[in-house]
């Protein structure tokens, strides 16, 4: 069986991305960061190229999350 993933966030620096996915992880929800195609984060700078994506099943959870995140700061 396949499972589904679920954009919950686009980045173009990998920092960013990297620590959505921790905050998530760190909350129970399995996160990765898909996009990354070189180890030298300048040739990865386009714009909204990393995807920070969760099961489908941890969608609304991981939204409701970043969310709140977003507006406690």
């Amino acid at each position: 069986m396949t499972e589904e993933f679920k954009t919950v966030a686009k980045f173009s620096d990998p920092f960013s991305a990297e620590v959505t996915a921790g905050m998530l992880r760190e909350h129970g929800i399995p996160a990765q960061v898909f996009g990354q195609t070189s180890t030298y984060p300048c040739l990865n700078a386009t714009i909204d190229s990393l995807e920070v994506k969760v099961n489908a099943k941890d969608y609304e959870e991981a939204m409701s999350l970043l969310a709140a995140n977003e507006s406690a700061e």
